[in-house]
C-alpha cells in the first residue's frame, strides 16, 4: 500500500501578497513608489540629545568622504555631506535659540570644490549670524577634514586625533596595461594637444606633468594660505605644514593647528563659553527619523548609511576612479 504524502501547505495570503509586492518593485514602472525607510526627500526634524534651557548648540556632523555628491541605492537616497551640512545651517540660522554650532569632523577630506563650499557656507554662517562654531576632531579629520575646521572659533581634537594632511593630490587613474593585455585600443581627436590630459587610455607626457604639478601646487598654495590665516601660524610652523604630512592631537596642538584637546563635552563648554550659555543649553541635532535613545556618537544618522543594498567595504580600498584635484588623505583608499 501507498504512503500517501501530505500536500504542502498554501503560504499565508499576507505572504503572498508582500511577495508579489517585491517582485512588482523589481520591475521598473510595475508599481508606484513605496518608499520603506526615510530618505533625502523626507523634511530635518529637530531632536533634543540634552539640557533643558531654551538655549540651543546644534551638533553638526561631517562623517565620510567631503562630497557633493548624494548616496543613493535600492533602499532610498542620502543627501552629500554638503547638502546636509548646508540644510541645517540654513535651520540654524532661522533658529533664534540656536546660539552656537558644534561640528563634529570624522573624515579623511574629498573633493577640492566640495570642501571649499563647506568652508564658505561655514564662513558666511559665521559672518551673518555672530553664532560662533566649534569644531571637534574625531578618529580623522585630515586635508578637507580639517580644511572645513578652519571657519571655527575653536579647534578641539580628540586624544587619539589624526589631523593634517594640509596638501592637493592629484589622481590619474591609468588602464593602459590592461587594455594591452586583452588587445584594446582608443582613438581621440582633440582640437588642442592638452583636451585629453588626464585620459586613463594613455601615459602623460611631460608637458602635461608639468601642467598637473602647476595645478596641485596652486590648490595646495590656496589651502595653506587659509590655514595660515585661520590659525595665525609662523612661519617655521607653516613650513612644517606645508610638508602634507598628518600630526597626532599633541603635535597638532604643538603647531597651533588645534586650540585644545579635549572631549565631547570640552567642545560642549567651548560653544558655551563664546556664545555665553547656561551649563544646562540644549544639545540639538536636526534628524530625518528618530532613533531611540539618540546620543550624540550616533552614526546610524550619518548621510551614508545606506548607500547601496549590499555594501563590502571593498570601495574603501581603491582612489577615486575619475581623474581629478581632492584635498584627500590617500591612506583612507
Amino acid at each position: 500500500m501507498k504512503k500517501r504524502l501530505p500536500l504542502p501547505c498554501p503560504a499565508p495570503l499576507s505572504s503572498l501578497v508582500l511577495a508579489a509586492l517585491l517582485a512588482c518593485l523589481l520591475l521598473a514602472g510595475c508599481a508606484p513608489k513605496i518608499k520603506l525607510f526615510s530618505d533625502a526627500s523626507d523634511p530635518l526634524e529637530e531632536y533634543v540629545l540634552e539640557g533643558e534651557a531654551t538655549e540651543k548648540i546644534l551638533l553638526l556632523n561631517a562623517s565620510g568622504t567631503v562630497s557633493d555628491e548624494p548616496r543613493s541605492g535600492l533602499l532610498g537616497s542620502r543627501p552629500s555631506m554638503v547638502q546636509e551640512i548646508v540644510s541645517q545651517l540654513r535651520l540654524a540660522e532661522k533658529d533664534e535659540d540656536v546660539r552656537a554650532v558644534v561640528l563634529k569632523i570624522n573624515s579623511p577630506g574629498g573633493g577640492v570644490t566640495a570642501s571649499d563650499v563647506l568652508h564658505h557656507e561655514l564662513s558666511g554662517f559665521n559672518e551673518r549670524t555672530g553664532k560662533p562654531v566649534v569644531a571637534l576632531l574625531m578618529d580623522l579629520a585630515a586635508s578637507g577634514g580639517y580644511y572645513i575646521a578652519l571657519p571655527a572659533k575653536r579647534i578641539v581634537a580628540h586624544p587619539t586625533t589624526v589631523t593634517g594632511s594640509v596638501g592637493a593630490i592629484f589622481f590619474m587613474p591609468r588602464v593602459t596595461g590592461l587594455m594591452n593585455l586583452i588587445g584594446v585600443d582608443v582613438e581621440v581627436a582633440k582640437s588642442g594637444r592638452n583636451k585629453d590630459m588626464a585620459s586613463p587610455f594613455r601615459a602623460p607626457t611631460e608637458e602635461e606633468r608639468q601642467l598637473a604639478d602647476a595645478l596641485i601646487l596652486n590648490m595646495g598654495e590656496r589651502f595653506q594660505m587659509l590655514v595660515r590665516e585661520a590659525r595665525n601660524l609662523g612661519e617655521e610652523q607653516m613650513r612644517t605644514v606645508a610638508t602634507a604630512r598628518v600630526f597626532t592631537a599633541d603635535q597638532a596642538l604643538e603647531l597651533g593647528l588645534v586650540d585644545r584637546i579635549g572631549y565631547l563635552q570640552d567642545a560642549y563648554a567651548e560653544a558655551r563659553e563664546l556664545a555665553g550659555l547656561p551649563e544646562d543649553a540644549r544639545v540639538v541635532v536636526y534628524r530625518r527619523e528618530n532613533y531611540p535613545n539618540d546620543t550624540a556618537y550616533n552614526a546610524s544618522a550619518m548621510p551614508a548609511e545606506r548607500a547601496a543594498l549590499v555594501q563590502t567595504g571593498l570601495e574603501n580600498l581603491l582612489p577615486p576612479t575619475r581623474a581629478g584635484v581632492y584635498y584627500l588623505w590617500l591612506p583612507q583608499y
